[in-house]
């Protein structure tokens, strides 16, 4: 009962009105006593946590959850992009010339993704990288490589859920949601990573201070559901060999290489 509960309210919950009431409660502090059953419902790995469970003061605050320092290591190769988050990659594949992606048996515009034909153009058959976040994942998000943030913007209004059957079943879900775009130069080449929310507007909320980035510093965090989309440019990133959908990643594990743009 409890599980299908939380499931109901963080994976599939969008209506406005339901939305606000739940974002309310979740950081009241009321909230505070189902931290302990929440935990227990999405076997939340304590052991990784950076407080313990009873000094989380609402469900908020515990679901924003910083880890334990040193419990996530980054790659080091300075050629290698990193995952910016815990989540699974429910997909992988390429651009098309028309500016698509296909996503779950379904066609994504990157135009409207990002807003423009133009903002989407540098990524002209180019790779896309799709990682979902559950309610049992640490929501924070580092930066996959160390560069320069040439552009940061936000677009959408609502959320819909971005789960597997939200990507199979959901309306435009990547490219229509609440979402904030951070295009990054790392110097041999530039892409973007898209901060899709999944239930609540203005859901996604930025940490980093000026316009450098090093590789696995904290980005910013989603307050609920949430997946980030990776997009790069043209012959941009040879991905690694042992990525075998749907495959799990933690923050700081390779998922490829980057290669100098021609």
């Amino acid at each position: 009962m409890i599980q299908s509960l939380y499931r109901l309210m963080i994976e599939l919950t969008n209506r406005r009105w339901s939305s606000t009431l739940l974002k309310r409660f979740a950081r009241s502090s009321a909230s505070k006593w189902v931290v302990p059953s929440f935990a227990r419902t999405y076997k939340i790995n304590q052991e990784e946590m950076e407080k313990e469970l009873g000094e989380y003061k609402s469900l908020h605050d515990f679901f924003i959850r910083r880890l334990k320092p040193g419990t996530r290591i980054t790659e080091a190769a300075s050629d290698a992009i990193v995952s910016p988050v815990d989540a699974i990659i429910e997909d992988i594949g390429p651009v098309v010339p028309e500016l698509e992606i296909h996503v779950k048996g379904k066609v994504y515009s990157i135009a409207e993704m990002l807003g423009s034909a133009e903002a989407a153009s540098p990524y002209r058959e180019g790779t896309y990288m799709v990682l979902y976040l559950s309610p049992t994942h640490y929501h924070r998000i580092h930066s996959p490589v160390s560069g320069t943030i040439l552009n940061q913007w936000s677009l959408g209004s609502r959320s819909y859920p971005v789960n597997a059957l939200g990507l199979k079943y959901g309306k435009g879900t990547l490219s229509k949601n609440y979402r904030m775009v951070t295009e990054i130069d790392y110097g041999s080449g530039r892409l973007a990573l898209v901060k899709v929310g999944a239930m609540f507007v203005n859901s996604i909320e930025t940490v980093h201070e000026g316009e450098r980035l090093k590789k696995g510093e904290e980005m910013a965090y989603f307050s609920f559901g949430s997946t980030v989309v990776l997009l790069f440019e043209k012959d941009g990133i040879e991905l690694a060999e042992d990525i075998v959908l749907p495959a799990h990643v933690k923050v700081g594990e390779k998922l490829g290489t980057l290669t100098p743009r021609h």
